[in-house]
């Protein structure tokens, strides 16, 4: 067994660290035996040396293994889930898990809460009133068993190595290491007993990774490490530029996902966003052999009104009301002060900085600056404008919805500067690229990749 100092030392110097030694240290993390100290000096070095792609699996799968792991194999269907790195009106999760468990797949989707200036499926989800987002063992497995879905928080109990590593690299300034952020992920996505994963990386200037090569990087890594662990996976790099859904906060959101699935509205991007991770999950889980015919599965589930029914039967079983679909609007409070802010002028909606949004939804009460705050589910924003649209002066770009006058009119400001009005833009694609291929192959195409669905 290798001291924790011995193996700070190694990899500060650039050596490889075997698996034997990266469990150990792993095993001495989850015991409180390896010091805050060690954890931050560990998570410096390899942020400055890097891992290959053996060392990321073995951390990986140490981390996973630092908790439970979850065992579906009663279930009569495959066991599917996404990943977003992050974003803001990213709400895809809330649509897209009642879709697959319509198709047959089963989700036991482990979410997270909002981070920066990214929302998070738990924030959304407790805005339906008596919605528990942390279940006991027993109901999220009833909740999965019977409905094909169920959403929860973490938990102490799985891959408790990450948390404390987590908490760590946000203080030391490490988050942004692309073998930490592969581990923090995938070791959480194994410990669920998954049969396939697709990720979303986020790109733009609203991601966590708003370089393109950056994105790649870490895509590439992911496929790797997550088909050496014995995961299929499958990578979507989408647009962050703006945001994604035609809303940003939480009650708007879940809102906007009742009208999705009840085939209400569905904003363009988002729908293609949706129907192309939803396509790579069900070929990888056997349920599809095409593209062409996942998405028939899909459109046909919403059609139907199979998804809605499987989300409103999850919402049910997790303590919110039975008739959140045929009463919407009874169940989502407004927030006291809501009006549109008009266009200054005339011009295409050349450029948003989507981070200033995200931050903004968190000033009007939609987020959390530190981990007692409490949150204002009301407040948002909705009918959000888009890149490449065409505005005369007067026009509204959007609705604030705050929580008072004051607040509406300190967001507007931050809006005419987030939002620029100027020359003619075409719209962004929603999706750059996917792939699965390991990150070998990738490396030597790099500069020739396909960017079309």
């Amino acid at each position: 067994m290798l001291l924790p100092r011995e193996l700070i030392r190694a990899k500060r110097q650039g050596q490889v660290l075997d698996e034997g030694v990266l469990r150990d240290f792993i095993t001495g993390i989850t015991s409180g035996e390896v010091s805050d100290a060690q954890i931050g000096a560990f998570t410096m070095a390899v942020h400055f040396r890097g891992m290959n792609i053996a060392e990321q699996a073995a951390l990986t799968l140490a981390m996973r293994d630092s908790g439970r792991c979850l065992s579906w194999s009663d279930l009569d269907g495959p066991v599917l889930d996404k990943h977003s790195t992050g974003g803001v009106g990213d709400l895809v999760s809330l649509v897209l898990a009642p879709m697959l468990a319509a198709c047959g797949a089963y989700v036991p989707m482990i979410s997270g809460r909002g981070l920066g200036h990214t929302g998070g499926t738990l924030d959304k989800l407790e805005s339906i009133p008596g919605f528990m987002v942390n279940p006991s063992r027993q109901l999220f497995s009833r909740t999965v068993h019977t409905t094909g879905l169920a959403m929860t928080g973490q938990g102490s109990d799985l891959a408790p190595a990450d948390g404390r590593i987590y908490a760590i690299r946000d203080v030391t300034a490490t988050v942004d290491s692309i073998p930490l952020i592969v581990a923090s992920i995938l070791s959480k996505k194994l410990a669920e007993g998954l049969d396939a994963l697709v990720l979303d990386i986020k790109t733009g200037n609203g991601a966590f990774m708003n370089e393109r090569n950056r994105a790649r990087d870490l895509a590439a890594n992911l496929v790797e490490v997550s088909e050496t662990a014995g995961l299929p996976c499958r990578v979507v790099i989408t647009d962050m530029n703006q945001p994604l859904a035609h809303s940003a906060g939480n009650s708007l959101e879940v809102c906007e996902a009742i009208q999705f699935l009840k085939g209400e509205f569905q904003q363009s991007r988002l729908a293609e966003v949706v129907l192309s991770l939803g396509c790579e999950l069900l070929i990888l889980g056997d349920l599809a052999s095409t593209s062409k015919a996942a998405r028939k599965m899909l459109n046909s589930v919403l059609e139907s009104g199979s998804a809605a029914e499987h989300f409103a039967r999850m919402v049910s079983m997790q303590g919110g009301p039975s008739d959140l679909f045929e009463q919407t609007v009874n169940y989502f409070a407004p927030a006291p002060v809501i009006r549109p802010l008009a266009a200054a002028k005339d011009g295409c909606i050349e450029y948003i900085d989507t981070r200033s949004v995200g931050l903004l939804v968190v000033t009007l009460g939609g987020g959390r600056s530190s981990m007692g705050d409490s949150i204002d589910h009301r407040v948002g924003l909705s009918r959000l404008c888009s890149v490449g649209d065409r505005v005369d002066r007067g026009d509204p770009l959007l609705t604030i919805h705050a929580a008072d006058e004051n607040a509406w009119q300190e967001a507007a400001a931050t809006l005419n500067e987030a939002i620029v009005i100027g020359r003619r833009t075409d719209p962004l694609p929603a999706i750059y690229e996917r792939f699965s291929r390991p990150v070998r192959d990738l490396v030597k195409e790099k500069n020739d990749w396909n960017t079309s669905y």
